[in-house]
């Protein structure tokens, strides 16, 4: 996997508040998705994680700054980046930008947890191999 992962939207009416600004918490869903996609790019299924594995990830902790607004209609670029990847969790750099401009940043830890009981578990040797950086 590349040290940045870099996922393109485009700010639809929906992700914006009454004053055309996208609202606060959806960077939190552009951050969501943009590990998704990472996941997906790495080759990670993550519905075959849960049957194969009875493990997923959960989204354990968000510290979240806002540093400028995005408005409808804006083409941003998501990065993400892995800090650290444990043994059962991953934290992430993530980044939203309009162009040169950095809007949002955040750092984001995901765990890994056994489906059944929600408890961590160690993040399943073969999906670890394929997002080791």
């Amino acid at each position: 996997m590349p040290e940045e992962f870099n996922w393109m939207l485009r700010v639809y009416y929906e992700d914006t508040d009454a004053g055309g600004i996208v609202f606060y918490a959806n960077y939190l869903k552009f951050f969501e998705r943009a590990r998704t996609e990472w996941l997906r790019t790495a080759g990670v299924n993550q519905q075959q994680m849960l049957a194969q594995h009875q493990a997923m990830f959960v989204v354990k902790s968000t510290a979240v700054e806002y540093h400028a607004p995005a408005r409808l209609d804006d083409e941003l670029r998501i990065a993400v980046i892995v800090e650290r990847l444990g043994r059962a969790s991953v934290q992430f750099i993530q980044q939203a930008w309009c162009g040169d401009r950095l809007l949002t940043s955040g750092k984001i830890k995901v765990g890994c947890v056994d489906a059944r009981s929600l408890r961590p578990s160690a993040i399943p040797e073969p999906v670890l191999a394929m997002i080791s950086v």
